[in-house]
């Protein structure tokens, strides 16, 4: 289902519809925290780029944050989430902290005030929707793409989403690239085999 762009912003609010209206979203998130922190053990990454969530989104921060505590005493493990640059359409990523000074972006989306700038090695990408193969709905915006093309060198590309969102017949667009692993509330969906 590689659709026109009127049908994917209608499958969009679709999905984000039915993301917000489930009845069990937080018991689906607890158990997406629990696996995202598993997938995390042994991850010899050191910096992770997440996001701020929105619209019903899953919270992947409580995870992160308890995956740099638990860094040898050696090791500093960052989390950094997006700011937007309007003009290049793309995302850099600052150093978060909880209690980390926060102050809105261009898209009044919660980001870190004056905190420093780095490249991470993983990023942790909302997923709208998801298909076979690492395939990505993200809101049309374009952003997770063109961020994927000024990061050196290519960070993982880890997805979340909750499993409502899986679409079997959903196809690459012409510019999306693939994801190296999805994670759902249900366990690890797709994981390419040098992850």
């Amino acid at each position: 289902m590689s659709a026109p762009s009127a049908e994917r912003d209608a499958l969009r609010k679709k999905l984000v519809a039915a993301r917000l209206a489930m009845a069990d979203r937080l018991e689906r998130a607890v158990a997406l925290q629990n696996v995202l922190r598993v997938w995390l053990v042994g991850r010899r990454e050191r910096s992770i780029g997440a996001y701020w969530p929105i619209k019903g989104e899953f919270d992947p921060l409580p995870a992160l944050y308890r995956w740099t505590e638990g860094a040898p005493p050696d090791v500093t493990r960052r989390i950094g989430l997006p700011v937007a640059d309007r003009a290049s359409g793309s995302l850099r990523f600052h150093v978060w902290y909880p209690g980390c000074p926060m102050e809105q972006d261009a898209y009044d989306i919660p980001k870190p005030k004056d905190t420093e700038a780095f490249s991470p090695e993983v990023l942790v990408v909302p997923c709208l929707g998801f298909g076979p193969g690492g395939v990505r709905l993200g809101y049309g915006g374009g952003f997770f793409e063109r961020t994927l093309q000024s990061i050196e060198p290519r960070p993982l590309t880890v997805g979340v989403s909750y499993t409502h969102g899986f679409l079997p017949l959903l196809r690459a667009g012409e510019l999306d690239r693939p994801l190296d692993a999805m994670l759902t509330e249900d366990g690890v969906m797709f994981q390419r085999p040098e992850v």
